[in-house]
């Protein structure tokens, strides 16, 4: 039976309004709600499913960030992930760390823990990246199955439904592999008041980049970060005519 490794990333709450500093090095995090990212939910159920049919031995969620992500592996575990590897990075390096850093991170692990499957979420929904699971696989030269919508297992391997710009794609790869989940892929669970009272007693490990080998210099510079333009109000206008002068003069026509 497989081994499953799920990546799961601490982001800002997909409900709170976001702040850009006043400096627009980046966004306000202090002070402000944080989740695990959905996309990274729907990848734990998944895994948590596989292991419910019998098709996966053992989930082990990954998380790469400062202390408080323990507690985004601690709701990973009380969904039904099994241990918890937490590779903490603090200050500025979790500022400028970037999607090739985790990649590498989750490569090794992979390997380190002999893992059979690697499922993240297809994007943060902070940085909508959509870059891990692809380097991820690239590093490790196995097959990926991006943008997820089913999942099967097969004797060969894995089938693959994919969401693509056209409609959907499947394909067929051979295990080991990279998945990364979209939203159709399942519905996550709610973790459960005695499986979060159990999940305190499973392992979390605790590690460092450097642990690990992982070099994490950022290759990536945020030049600025700002808020988008404000949406002008619209107007109602009398008839056609005036819509079309007024096009003339926004210069629309």
């Amino acid at each position: 039976m497989a081994r499953v490794l799920v990546g799961v990333k601490r982001v800002i709450d997909y409900a709170v309004k976001i702040r850009v500093k006043p400096d627009k090095s980046g966004v306000v995090t202090d002070g402000v709600k944080h989740s695990m990212n959905p996309f990274d939910e729907i990848a734990v159920e998944e895994a948590v499913r596989m292991k419910e049919k019998k098709l996966a031995s053992e989930v082990i969620a990954v998380s790469c960030g400062p202390a408080q992500s323990q507690e985004t592996l601690r709701t990973a575990l009380a969904m039904g992930a099994d241990r918890a590897i937490h590779v903490e990075v603090v200050g500025a390096e979790y500022e400028t760390m970037q999607p090739i850093h985790v990649a590498k991170i989750l490569a090794k692990l992979s390997k380190d823990e002999k893992a059979d499957i690697v499922i993240v979420g297809k994007q943060a929904i902070d940085d909508d990246s959509n870059q891990t699971a692809q380097m991820t696989a690239a590093l490790l030269d196995w097959p990926q199955g991006t943008f997820a919508s089913k999942v099967e297992k097969t004797d060969a391997g894995l089938t693959i439904t994919r969401e693509i710009d056209g409609g959907l794609e499947t394909i067929k790869t051979k295990v080991p592999a990279v998945i990364s989940a979209d939203l159709r892929l399942n519905e996550p669970r709610y973790a459960t008041l005695p499986n979060i009272m159990k999940a305190k007693k499973k392992t979390l490990k605790k590690m460092t980049a450097k642990d690990l080998g992982v070099d994490l210099a950022p290759r990536i510079k945020i030049v600025s970060v700002e808020d988008p333009p404000v949406r002008q109000a619209g107007s109602i206008v009398p008839d056609v005519d005036t819509l079309i002068s007024k096009l003339k003069e926004g210069g629309h026509v």
